[in-house]
């Protein structure tokens, strides 16, 4: 009797296994250990970290004659590649477009400076804050279009006016959000936003506070800032990963930032590429 009831039970086990694999997969957040990517262990094997980088500075910066890369995040993709992975680091050319979709169809190991939106986080995830991220609005004080003060987004929300933007980026969904009257006109670069004020075909640049107001320091003779209260957008900004990397991997990545952070060594790096982008636009 024993024996036939324990042949039955072990006839049953099989079944069982599989209907509790098909209920984990079936549970959001399990996921099968061969679905983690271990993407530190990929990278050293490969020898490089690959790190997808469109430019906004200070947060980006590339040489246009060299094509060397620079900017505070930039610096920190390096360091990290170099001294905690201890491999090389290769900057891959991208655009705020495709930066997201780069990354998934792994293009590059981590994606550079991106913000934190509940819309990427659908797709990809991100490590801990290496900054903060708010938008703002630089126009040329001479313009009659513009009123002599701006007090709210009411004031750049007008028929006629024209705000030049990024497109893909943060900004760009922030302003498409808030304005409804203004025509938003959307750019493939930040030279194009600042050619397209500058020329005055637009009257506005919508772009994070810290890349404007190094532009508005650079052209102090007709460039004006303004600084939406309350803030408009304001968000973290960090390095953008594949969402099946490794918890471990994330966490690693997380240590180096939050040690950069603490020990003021981020806030040197900004000091260092806002003082580089004013000095290469004089």
């Amino acid at each position: 009797m024993y024996q036939v009831v324990a042949r039955k039970f072990l006839k049953r086990i099989p079944a069982v296994a599989v209907a509790a694999s098909i209920l984990a997969l079936a549970i959001p957040g399990v996921a099968k250990a061969d679905d983690v990517e271990p993407l530190w262990t990929n990278v050293k094997k490969a020898g490089v970290l690959r790190c997808g980088a469109a430019v906004a500075p200070p947060y980006v910066i590339r040489d246009p004659m060299s094509g060397n890369y620079s900017g505070f995040f930039a610096d920190l993709c390096r360091d990290f590649g170099q001294n905690v992975l201890k491999v090389k680091v290769q900057f891959v050319d991208t655009t705020w477009d495709n930066i997201v979709a780069g990354l998934q169809a792994n293009k590059w190991d981590l994606s550079i400076a991106l913000n934190n939106t509940p819309e990427r986080a659908k797709a990809i995830s991100f490590s801990t804050a290496a900054s903060n991220y708010e938008v703002s609005f630089v126009y040329n004080k001479t313009n009659a279009k513009v009123g002599k003060k701006l007090v709210s987004l009411a004031d750049i929300d007008k028929p006629g006016a024209v705000v030049a933007v990024m497109s893909g980026t943060s900004q760009d969904k922030a302003v498409s959000a808030v304005l409804k009257q203004a025509q938003i006109m959307r750019l493939p670069g930040i030279d194009e936003t600042r050619l397209a004020v500058t020329s005055r075909r637009a009257d506005f640049i919508a772009d994070a506070s810290d890349t404007n107001w190094i532009f508005s320091e650079s052209h102090a003779d007709w460039a004006k800032t303004f600084v939406p209260n309350p803030a408009l957008a304001k968000q973290e900004v960090a390095f953008g990963i594949r969402k099946n990397t490794s918890p471990d991997d994330i966490a690693i990545l997380d240590g180096y930032l939050k040690k950069k952070v603490a020990s003021g060594a981020v806030n040197a790096l900004i000091k260092k590429a806002v003082q580089e982008t004013l000095a290469s636009s004089k």
